[in-house]
C-alpha cells in the first residue's frame, strides 16, 4: 500500500487529541489509526440503509401479541 503525506484543515482539536490518545494507547501511529478511521468511515457509508418507510411488518398472531411487555418485563422487571 502506497504512503502519502497530506495536510488536513479544520479538524476539530478535541476529536483529533482524543485520537492521538487512542493511538498512543495501542502503540500506533497517528497516520495509521487516522487511516483505520477513514477505512471505518467509508465501509459504513458504503451499507445500504432501508428507510423505515419500506420496512416490511409481519403478522405475529397471539403469540407475539403482548411481546413488548414480556421484553420490558424482562429487562426492566
Amino acid at each position: 500500500m502506497a504512503k502519502i503525506q497530506v495536510t488536513i484543515k479544520n479538524v476539530d482539536e478535541n476529536v483529533f487529541s482524543e485520537l492521538k490518545a487512542e493511538a498512543a494507547r495501542k502503540k500506533l501511529p497517528v497516520g495509521i489509526a487516522l487511516s483505520l478511521a477513514i477505512e471505518r468511515w467509508l465501509s459504513e457509508s458504503k451499507k445500504p440503509q432501508l428507510p423505515l418507510a419500506k420496512w416490511k411488518t409481519i403478522e405475529g398472531g397471539d403469540k407475539t401479541r403482548l411481546l413488548s411487555e414480556q421484553v420490558d418485563s424482562i429487562l426492566y422487571g
